[in-house]
């Protein structure tokens, strides 16, 4: 007989909480409605500090504190003591993207033995030092990579796949523009 005092855990996930939080927002879609702000201040050089204090969720606030600490290799005019942004960018699409696998394969009872993701782009330095028009200052195209060991099928597994890119919101917003509305302000 299962303990329904104990919380079903598959992958290290409390399947129980993740399964409430669905119905909940299933019943009450302002239950879903997630704010998120981070805020970021030159520290000298081209290292900057991004601080992450609270984000909202259902019209509540839970409370964050964490900080990111970005910079630039040398060869690019940094001071190489941690991951640029690009680095940051890509690991966020990873972590995003994992994110949803550990939480569809835990909410299928799919047991995972190992997941690595691995990503990579180009960027032409040519287009981020306005030299040429024509070339793109980012990204034209990622690629990534995606290994994974478990107690699923392949088919199951291929599901898996096609649901993660489908819903992971750093997918979404990696693969399709998003707008981006600017306020600058000049004290």
């Amino acid at each position: 007989m299962l303990d329904k005092t104990k919380p079903q855990l598959i992958n290290g996930l409390n399947v129980d909480d993740v399964s409430a939080l669905i119905e909940s927002v299933e019943a009450d879609p302002a239950n879903g409605a997630t704010k998120w702000k981070v805020s970021s201040a030159w520290q000298g050089r081209t290292h900057n500090r991004t601080t992450v204090s609270a984000f909202h969720i259902g019209g509540e606030e839970s409370k964050r504190d964490f900080t990111i600490d970005i910079d630039e290799p040398e060869e690019l005019g940094g001071g190489n003591n941690f991951a640029n942004p690009q680095e940051h960018l890509l690991a966020a699409l990873n972590s995003c993207m994992m994110v949803g696998y550990v939480a569809l394969c835990s909410l299928n009872g799919i047991r995972i033995d190992s997941l690595e993701i691995d990503v990579e782009g180009d960027i032409d330095l040519r287009g981020f030092f306005g030299l040429d028009e024509a070339v793109a200052p980012g990204y034209e195209s990622l690629d990534y990579t995606v290994r994974i060991r478990g107690d699923a099928s392949p088919a199951q597994f291929e599901e898996i796949h096609q649901a993660v890119m489908k819903t992971s919101p750093n997918f979404y917003n990696l693969s399709r523009a998003v707008a981006l509305n600017a306020t600058l302000e000049i004290a």
